[in-house]
């Protein structure tokens, strides 16, 4: 089913991509090949409505992402910190605290998913996306297979996990979820390359465009990560060349913009870098780029935290809604939602409530900051503590 807007492309890629990272020049005063445009209509399948609506929904006032789409590995690491074996029994207690918090709807519109969490159901017996539709949180699934090394590259990786990407995405939307995610990353220490810009770029757009054909809205995530001693310029440099790339594929591959969301990383100094940057600063450039690059068709930018505390996720999330965008800019935090809720829990049943307070107390100044009406005035120093990991992975 066609959508009613269209897309003007050109059939050259930009003239930075190529074997060499983007950050080199290109020599020479050879005239640049005139570039031939085609109009292309954007589709959506029979879903577009409901992708629209389903963005729309999620992008709501005052609401924002929770994920909980760890892998086992990951989640297995989580439970360590707090003293408990990685087993199915203790995933699903946990994840069951988290989908089953009074309240939680408030503050929190969608949920990211592991696929055993999917499919799972409450001790009671009942479906952990019946709780979320009964809050009115739209539930969603990680549908990538994880990084990879990229052949070829600078040590950099690529995201695995297209083949059989379509007929899965049909069996979770039969399970309920209703939107998808996928993650892939860009390493600065490791130039990047133009090779691992343009093999992300192409990974996320091809995902989307299946997702939408079976009714998931994509969340297209280009993590930069925060490794490095780089200063905040370079980060926005490497920023506005792969979002660029990125929409360039989305539009060559008929992605409806309005029935995705954009998930990215704030553009911050590098976690090893010799200056903080204030909030503020954050604010600056990482909204810089998003108009330079983002159409406005895009519902919602949803950041990921990325390592970032508790308290400076939020602060930085805040400051970037002092006044009005042409999107809904909003969060889609793990660890920044998770860490206090976990380290109130420590796996005992006498703590669940606690926790979950614990929860709505972090979801609720994610909320605040997405109306740019947050002060950090009372957070704990538990909260302000940062959570970057050199070489971490998911």
């Amino acid at each position: 089913m066609s959508c009613a807007s269209f897309a003007k492309l050109t059939t050259l890629s930009p003239h930075w991509i190529g074997n060499n990272s983007f950050s080199s020049r290109r020599g020479g005063s050879s005239p640049l090949t005139a570039t031939r445009r085609v109009s292309l209509p954007i589709r959506a399948s029979s879903y577009s409505d409901e992708l629209v609506q389903t963005a729309k929904t999620i992008a709501s006032p005052g609401r924002g992402i929770l994920a909980i789409d760890e892998s086992n590995a990951t989640c297995g690491k989580r439970l360590a910190s707090i003293g408990l074996d990685n087993t199915e029994v203790n995933r699903q207690a946990y994840r069951q605290l988290l989908l089953t918090t009074p309240g939680l709807g408030e503050y929190i519109s969608g949920a990211i998913l592991f696929e055993e969490t999917l499919y799972q159901s409450t001790t009671d017996g009942k479906k952990f996306v019946d709780c979320l539709r009964e809050q009115k949180i739209v539930p969603g699934i990680k549908v990538d297979k994880g990084l990879v090394p990229l052949p070829g590259s600078n040590n950099e990786s690529l995201c695995q996990g297209l083949d059989g990407l379509a007929s899965r995405s049909a069996e979770y939307y039969k399970q309920g979820a209703r939107f998808a995610k996928w993650r892939t990353v860009v390493s600065i220490p490791s130039g990047p390359s133009a090779l691992a810009v343009k093999e992300a770029a192409w990974g996320l757009a091809r995902y989307a465009a299946i997702s939408q054909d079976n009714g998931l809205v994509p969340i297209v995530e280009p993590e930069i990560l925060l490794d490095g001693d780089h200063a905040i310029e370079r980060t926005l440099e490497v920023a506005e060349k792969v979002w660029s790339e990125v929409f360039f594929y989305l539009a060559q591959n008929n992605v409806l913009f309005e029935g995705i969301l954009l998930k990215p990383s704030m553009v911050t100094p590098g976690a090893e870098h010799k200056e903080k940057a204030s909030p503020e600063t954050i604010a600056k450039n990482t909204l810089t780029v998003l108009r330079r690059r983002v159409p406005p068709a895009v519902p919602g930018i949803m950041f990921l935290s990325g390592g970032q505390s508790e308290v400076e996720a939020t602060l930085n999330l805040n400051a970037m809604n002092q006044s009005p965008n042409p999107w809904h800019v909003s969060f889609s935090y793990a660890r920044a939602l998770q860490n206090s809720v976990l380290k109130t829990w420590q796996g005992r049943s006498e703590n669940v409530e606690a926790a979950q307070k614990s929860l709505l107390v972090r979801a609720k100044a994610n909320s605040l900051a997405q109306l740019g009406r947050y002060s950090a005035e009372g957070e704990n120093e538990e909260a302000r503590k940062g959570m970057f990991v050199k070489g971490y992975t998911y």
